[in-house]
């Protein structure tokens, strides 16, 4: 007689997770060391979401990404409803980064809601602060950048 297979993977899923859970308690338990206590430290020291350097930043790599991949003069030129959305949404030991929504409006006249993040070392060669962004219903390549609906682009 052929032993059931539901039952022979059933047992062998339970004895992994028991033989795991040690592990995994181990784990909750161990100590967190902030990005800023690190070797090469992180100093959480990253502008806001209305600072007027991080918002041109995503106005110039807005314009440059249009011009260059889509063949399109668009460009953003306002924003307002600025908000904070999350800051270090996965814990200290993580890299900083701060999470951030806005309406922007574009040179066709439309407002967008734009999801972006400023992140600590990601300026040219890890100095200073970099930012990553997506205009919702401008995600054009929707397979390889942040999804449907920017999703990708918030914590």
């Amino acid at each position: 007689m052929r032993p059931n297979r539901s039952l022979t993977v059933l047992a062998l899923g339970l004895a992994l997770a028991s033989a795991l859970q040690p592990a995994l308690a181990r784990s909750a338990r161990e100590e967190i060391t902030p990005g800023e206590e690190r070797e090469f430290p992180f100093d959480g020291d990253i502008p806001g979401c209305q600072d007027p350097d991080v918002l041109e930043k995503i106005s110039n790599q807005f314009a440059e990404k249009e011009a260059k991949f889509w063949n399109s003069s668009l460009t953003i030129v306002a924003y307002d409803r600025i908000e904070r959305t999350a800051w270090r949404p996965w814990g200290l030991d993580f890299y900083p980064r701060r999470f951030c929504s806005a309406l922007a409006t574009t040179s066709d006249g439309v407002r967008r809601k734009i999801d972006y993040s400023v992140r600590e070392g990601l300026g040219l060669i890890g100095a200073g602060f970099g930012v990553e962004f997506c205009v919702h219903g401008l995600d054009r390549n929707l397979a390889f950048a942040y999804a449907t609906a920017c999703r990708e682009a918030r914590p």
